[in-house]
């Protein structure tokens, strides 16, 4: 008999099984990791202009190509490399962005030297504590918010790039910074019980 269907975010399509085990594990589960902060940003910056199903169906191909999303390791990247990385069928092959993903990993190492952490960095944004938004449908949940436009222009101060604010909200969602569940899916109230130690 089959397990009665649970109700999730209207973005999740049933039938692609990445999207709903990223959103039944992942998305909105407070992060405190710093290579798991620096995979998100590699990967929000790929998705820019893209769907977020292509990006999950590549994410294997960039834990190989961005050597297991080590930011100390990608920082050292040469242009012979990031040339190599433009023909890899496993990845986007947008070549600014494999650069940005370069020179994102140099500037996240900086952030890293100036707070301990990126993600002591990241947290001040929404004063250590997940935003709990409660909306009722996908029409209801922004883009953007007055939290990822700070982010994002102190990242672009910092020489980060890929970071506008509609990259970087969908950044504070996937690490847990803003719980953007609807009310009526399940993971809502499991995300809302979690306790983040920022």
């Amino acid at each position: 008999m089959a397990e009665p269907q649970r109700k999730r975010c209207g973005w999740v399509g049933l039938s692609d099984q990445l999207m709903r085990e990223y959103h039944d594990r992942e998305w909105g589960v407070p992060v405190h990791d710093d290579r798991k902060h620096f995979e998100f940003l590699i990967l929000e910056a790929a998705q820019a202009g893209l769907s977020w199903a292509i990006v999950l169906r590549k994410r294997e191909g960039y834990r190989r190509a961005f050597s297991q999303f080590e930011p100390e390791k990608v920082a050292r990247y040469t242009d012979k490399r990031v040339h190599k990385l433009v023909s890899d069928a496993a990845i986007i092959r947008n070549r600014m962005k494999i650069a940005a993903a370069v020179t994102n990993a140099r500037a996240f190492l900086a952030v890293q030297e100036e707070f301990g952490s990126f993600d002591a960095y990241c947290w001040r944004f929404v004063d250590s504590r997940p935003r709990q938004n409660r909306w009722k449908s996908i029409k209801e949940i922004p883009a953007t918010s007055p939290e990822s436009d700070a982010f994002s222009k102190d990242l672009k101060r910092r020489g980060f790039s890929f970071v506008g604010s509609t990259v970087i909200y969908a950044h504070m969602q996937a690490v847990g910074m803003v719980n953007d569940h609807q009310v009526d899916c399940y993971r809502d109230k499991e995300i809302r019980s979690l306790k983040a130690e920022a």
